[in-house]
């Protein structure tokens, strides 16, 4: 029996961070103000707005996918006809309306982490991710449990899937931030000749080991036969040696990081792939337009939330890994609750 795509609900979940974004955007940036005479670019807009790159790449797609904003041929930025009613000049408005929300503690924050692009107490922000030499917040014991686990539902559902469209093929696999390791055992049962590494912090790895022993004992056939076939390595991905794979898996990763360090993290996993090996990427994707789809744009309004990254469309990861010396297939694979992958060869 197949089973029902769980998008309905992340979405849901999602929406909170888009609508705080919208509030903001027209309470405490007045974005709409700033357009009401012209469109503008992309970078002039910025500047009237004062905010930095990652922030303005995550406002101006999600305003897009809104259908409150629109780019015109020349690649301005402007206001739709829907638009025009969150302007304060146009008869009738609902600035009124929206403007009965603005001062929610969560608008407020998402005005200040969109002009400071992020918290102004940085820890309080970056959920999950290291902080330059700081400490790894998952190297924490019980936030790494909390969170490993967490997202472990997700990954439960999400793995079949993948591992059914990732290559079938004998060799190992590099599973980089792996978490709970799922995405690795369900390819595993699928490719029975092969072997793969998960690479994490040693607390994640802890709760991971521990979900290998619950997967191997579940009576699926094969799945007594994973355990002997994962080896589990402790490491930081932003700077320890990689091991050698004939395909890496990036599933969820790149989205909490920012441009450069993407662009790094690309350059090390290609460098990680042996000849002909594989560079696969999960994780929900925006247009290459940068307007859209609307769950993609609250998803990343979330991440920019909770980490240091946001949502990049498949142009930008696909100049990314021609940059490192891949070649980028023109593959788009759905799975589902908004996540697709892609893939590059070496």
């Amino acid at each position: 029996m197949t089973q029902p795509d769980l998008a309905p609900i992340t979405r849901h979940l999602r929406a909170m961070f888009g609508s705080r974004l919208l509030l903001a955007a027209v309470h405490h940036l007045h974005v709409f103000e700033e357009l009401s005479s012209a469109p503008l670019s992309p970078l002039d807009l910025r500047n009237r707005l004062q905010v930095g790159e990652r922030p303005a790449m995550v406002l101006f797609p999600t305003l897009c996918a809104m259908e409150l904003l629109e780019q015109d041929e020349l690649g301005r930025i402007g206001i739709t006809e829907l638009g025009r009613y969150l302007v304060q000049t146009q008869t009738p408005n609902l600035t009124g309306y929206t403007g009965l929300e603005k001062d929610d503690p969560g608008v407020l924050e998402m005005a200040i982490r969109l002009k400071n692009d992020g918290p102004l107490q940085a820890p309080d922000g970056i959920s999950f991710v290291k902080e330059g030499e700081e400490p790894s917040p998952m190297d924490d014991p019980e936030l790494s449990r909390k969170f490993t686990l967490g997202l472990a539902g997700r990954a439960r559902h999400l793995s079949p899937i993948v591992a059914m469209n990732l290559t079938k093929r004998e060799g190992h696999l590099l599973d980089v931030a792996g978490g709970t390791g799922f995405y690795t055992y369900e390819w595993l049962l699928i490719n029975p000749d092969s072997t793969a590494t998960i690479l994490d912090r040693p607390a994640v790895l802890t709760v991971a080991t521990e979900l290998l022993d619950e997967f191997s004992q579940s009576g699926r056939p094969g799945a007594d036969t994973v355990k002997d076939r994962v080896t589990f390595l402790s490491g930081d991905m932003l700077t320890d040696a990689l091991p050698q794979a004939d395909i890496l898996l990036a599933a969820s990763l790149f989205h909490d990081w920012p441009t450069p360090t993407c662009q790094l993290l690309a350059h090390r996993f290609a460098a990680a792939l042996r000849p002909g090996g594989e560079l696969w990427v999960h994780d929900a994707f925006l247009n290459d337009g940068l307007d859209g789809p609307l769950a993609v744009t609250d998803y990343s309004a979330q991440l920019f939330w909770n980490t240091k990254g946001r949502c990049y469309s498949r142009a930008e990861y696909r100049s990314w890994f021609s940059a490192a010396g891949l070649k980028p297939t023109a593959e788009n694979i759905p799975t589902q609750m908004d996540y697709g992958l892609i893939w590059a060869k070496k």
